[in-house]
Formats: C-alpha cells, sequence, structure tokens
C-alpha cells in the first residue's frame, strides 16, 4: 500500500456473540471488500502453511493441513511456542491481506474491510483508518453465544477474560453499530458510516 492511496480501510470487530459475522456479511452485501481475518488462518492453515507448522511441531498436521486442534493442544501453555507459530504465520497473513487490500484498490473500491476479532487486543487499531465496534446487550451477547453448540457458561467466560470488555472497545470505536434490533437498522447503520467513511483523512500507519 503506498502513501497516496484513497481507499479507506474500516476495522470491524466486536466480543463474541455481537453479531460481527452477521455486520460482516451487511457490509459486503453494500459492496464493499470484507478481509475475514480467521478465514485467512484457516486457508493459510489448509496450505502453505502447513509445511512450516508440521517442521516447528511434528504431528499437528494431517494430509497437508494443519489439524488446528493438535496444534492449539501444543502451543496453548507455551508462550514461546506461540511466538514460533506466530513467526511462520505472520508473514504470510500480512502478504495475504496485503494482496486482498491491493485487488480491492484496483477494482475501484472507496472502502475496505478487515473483519478482526481481537482488532485492539493485538494492536490492529494503527493499520486502519476507522474503526467499527459491533454490540448488543450483554443478555442478548450472553443468550447468543450461550446457543451455540458445545458452548458453556464456563467456556464463554474464558473468552470474555482474553478480550478487551465492550465497554472499553466501544470508547475506542470512531463508529458503533447496535445488532439489538435485526437486521434493517445494522444496514441503514452501514449507509451511513460509509458515507461518513469516504470524507474522512486516512489514518493509519
Amino acid at each position: 500500500m503506498n502513501g497516496d492511496t484513497k481507499m479507506i480501510i474500516l476495522g470491524l470487530t466486536g466480543s463474541i456473540g455481537m453479531g460481527k459475522s452477521t455486520t460482516a456479511k451487511l457490509f459486503a452485501e453494500a459492496g464493499v471488500p470484507v478481509y475475514d481475518a480467521d478465514a485467512a488462518v484457516h486457508e493459510i492453515y489448509e496450505g502453505e502453511a502447513a509445511p512450516a507448522v508440521e517442521a516447528a511441531f511434528p504431528g499437528t498436521t494431517a494430509g497437508g493441513k494443519v489439524d488446528r486442534n493438535k496444534l492449539s493442544a501444543r502451543v496453548v501453555h507455551d508462550p514461546a511456542a506461540i511466538r514460533q507459530l506466530e513467526a511462520i504465520v505472520h508473514p504470510m497473513l500480512s502478504a495475504s491481506r496485503k494482496n486482498f487490500f491491493e485487488d480491492a484498490e484496483r477494482s475501484g473500491a472507496a472502502v475496505a474491510v478487515v473483519d478482526v476479532p481481537l482488532l485492539f487486543e493485538t494492536g490492529g487499531e494503527k493499520r486502519v483508518d476507522a474503526v467499527v465496534v459491533v454490540t448488543t446487550t450483554p443478555e442478548i451477547q450472553r443468550e447468543r453465544i450461550l446457543a451455540r453448540d458445545n458452548m458453556t457458561a464456563e467456556k464463554l467466560d474464558a473468552i470474555l477474560a482474553r478480550q478487551l470488555p465492550d465497554a472499553e472497545k466501544r470508547k475506542r470505536a470512531d463508529f458503533v453499530v447496535d445488532t439489538s434490533h435485526g437486521l434493517d437498522p445494522v444496514r441503514a447503520r452501514i449507509r451511513d458510516i460509509l458515507a461518513q467513511v469516504v470524507k474522512m483523512p486516512p489514518r493509519r500507519t
């Protein structure tokens, strides 16, 4: 990305169960290119990262793909292993993100969205021009998450403990999208955001 770029990059984030994936789909529905960081990790694990991951952590791949459960069990309690894994995966992810944005820009997009669950936790807000935080009430959030398969209250509390609190995310957001009242208000809010961001100066470093 060069300094002359006119395309605005929006970071989309929100705690688990807030409706971020739905909001990302509605940005895409509005014609905005959306880069899904989680999906990109899946793609890399199913392809180019597998040989390097297997070399670093033998037995964590099968059939040329990373077995995420085995890999997670291997690295989860070992900060040095996590750093080693990040050193393998992060450059591949950066390249994939860069290609995505270059393609979006070539296609003439005025705005692109990068969907990152842990945007603030990883300092990702410095790499975007504005941040959109998706939110809902704590009651709706818990109800949505506990309705998922294999989810327990204990698991949910452990996940929330790793995420920046919603109130803090909202404070640091440029735009907040409330998903408590169905899809139409979200669509309207996205239209507002898109109308405003094209007038903003680029901010990313």
